[in-house]
């Protein structure tokens, strides 16, 4: 990646989450914030230092090795402004706590951040365009998106950053969704075969996030598009028949079709998404507006993660 253009401004950066994203961001961050002599944290439940399980041990290995300090924390248990403390003395907060944490958990901490009076807060926005979406879309949880995007806008004391990453590239080609079958060669399209659909891997989703924190000038108080890559699900199954060499049969699930299923099932996640998808709105963008494309940054496209993951 290319690192010029990048602030040497020192700041002191606080980090929610140790997931799949906040560990990518917290890879490139590092080195980026030692090069511009800032300082970066991630907030933890104590619990997870202490922990004896493997998998927790090697990622405080991982922030140990990265320089990342810890503080002791807990995102679900703690009050607005017992967080607000917390968050007070970092000059950035980046939320990469997604919705896991549970409804309400990203106003609580965007109120935190407000009520601490940090200088740049990059709330956790990392998936579509919700503003396009709007309220009373098929999955509920994304109105709490907008209420996070109405309270930063309502004040200008606070910067904000939202990073749009579109969907995470293998949730695409993950079972649970059903848009790709590899045991049937079938691709199911998500409203119809022209329907569009961004991705973008986690770990270009934090490189990217780390470039847009140091980036110059800097970038205040506006939404960044990001992509690995932006394609229609014909798109996907032409390219899954180049890379396996098999032909694929080609399915339209269609948005009245997504629709009826959901009503059936009112409360499954998956099918929630499915229909948001279907819609075809807010949910893919022109690679041409997106910070990587603007920066020539290579990102992994659907292609090269296909070759890659599906051996």
């Amino acid at each position: 990646m290319r690192t010029d253009n990048h602030s040497t401004v020192s700041q002191s950066i606080l980090v929610l989450g140790v997931g799949e994203l906040g560990l990518s961001v917290l890879r490139h961050l590092a080195p980026l914030a030692a090069r511009a002599d800032s300082n970066v944290t991630v907030l933890l439940r104590a619990s997870a230092t202490e922990s004896q399980s493997p998998d927790k041990r090697r990622v405080i290995a991982q922030l140990r090795n990265l320089g990342v300090a810890m503080l002791a924390g807990d995102l679900v248990a703690c009050s607005v402004s017992e967080l607000a403390e917390m968050f007070a003395p970092f000059d950035t907060v980046i939320s990469c706590a997604g919705f896991v944490a549970g409804r309400g958990t990203q106003l609580k901490l965007t109120q935190a951040a407000l009520e601490a009076g940090i200088q740049r807060y990059f709330p956790w926005q990392f998936g579509v365009d919700y503003d396009l979406i709007g309220r009373g879309s098929p999955q509920d949880l994304f109105d709490e998106q907008l209420d996070v995007r109405d309270l930063l806008r309502a004040q200008d004391k606070t910067e904000w950053v939202i990073v749009s990453t579109g969907m995470f590239t293998s949730f695409l080609f993950a079972p649970v969704l059903g848009v790709v079958d590899l045991a049937n060669d079938t691709v199911h399209a998500l409203g119809s075969l022209e329907t569009a659909v961004t991705v973008t891997t986690p770990e270009d989703i934090g490189a990217l996030t780390a470039s847009i924190v140091f980036a110059e000038p800097r970038i205040r108080n506006q939404v960044v598009y990001i992509a690995g890559d932006t394609v229609t699900y014909g798109q996907l199954a032409s390219m899954l028949e180049a890379v396996s060499g098999r032909a694929f049969q080609r399915v339209e699930w269609s948005v009245p079709f997504l629709e009826a299923q959901l009503a059936g099932d009112p409360e499954d996640s998956i099918k929630k998404y499915r229909a948001v998808f279907a819609q075809g709105k807010g949910v893919a963008w022109d690679r041409d507006v997106t910070f990587n494309k603007q920066q020539a940054i290579d990102v992994m496209d659907v292609e090269r993660w296909a070759r890659s993951n599906l051996s």
